[in-house]
């Protein structure tokens, strides 16, 4: 269903079941799953897939040009250089940005399955997002960082470029991370230090007792 003041290109692809809400616009290169719900005044640019069941609500804007000077030295055409691509069941909340790849990317930005992105989060280009990533409010992720498998971003967090973060990793809130953080680690501050393992998100995701206790052994032997 695509309600009668969206503007969707004739190019776009929509699988079954699509909704696309008032005001919002979709671009040529635009391709959506089966069950994607794009709620009002949505805009999705660029060379865009999303997976199936993803819900996107108001105002978010989706593979748009990065903010990068290089992009527009290098693209031919900056409207069809820019590529993304969403997984399924992503709930992607108001306000959030996350920008297409650039021109000299080798790797399109990615949002893994079953990602949360909150109200105004901001993903730059060339970033990678694993399966399950939670990004809270406001956060911004810049250019080319990696995020692993069911990582917590806490509010306000900055992440620099070429930043990665390991899975089931957990930045605090309000956070300036410009170093990498290590797989289950647990950092905090302004700049984020390791303040130990992420305990709490080891458990919800299910990590036996015993596997825990070999974490903490080789954490402490470590650090």
């Amino acid at each position: 269903e695509v309600h009668a003041t969206a503007v969707v290109h004739p190019n776009a692809e929509l699988g079954p079941n699509v909704l696309v809400g008032p005001y919002s616009v979709i671009g040529p290169d635009v391709v959506l799953e089966a069950d994607v719900r794009l709620q009002s005044h949505v805009v999705i640019d660029g060379k865009t897939r999303m997976g199936s069941g993803t819900v996107v609500h108001p105002f978010a804007s989706l593979g748009g040009e990065p903010q990068d000077k290089k992009h527009r030295m290098f693209a031919q055409d900056e409207s069809r250089d820019l590529t993304l691509t969403v997984g399924s069941n992503c709930v992607i909340r108001e306000h959030v940005t996350v920008h297409g790849s650039t021109s000299y990317s080798n790797a399109p930005t990615s949002v893994g399955d079953d990602c949360w992105l909150l109200c105004g989060a901001h993903v730059a280009h060339d970033s990678q997002l694993g399966r399950r990533v939670v990004v809270s409010n406001n956060v911004c992720i810049a250019g080319h960082v990696s995020i692993g498998d069911g990582a917590i971003i806490g509010g306000q967090v900055g992440l620099k470029q070429h930043v990665s973060v390991g899975p089931l990793a957990m930045v605090g809130g309000q956070s300036a991370v410009d170093g990498d953080v290590l797989p289950y680690g647990l950092v905090v501050g302004n700049r984020a230090k390791l303040a130990g393992l992420n305990l709490i998100g080891l458990r919800r995701a299910g990590v036996s007792r015993t596997d825990i206790k070999l974490l903490l052994r080789v954490y402490r032997y470590m650090f």
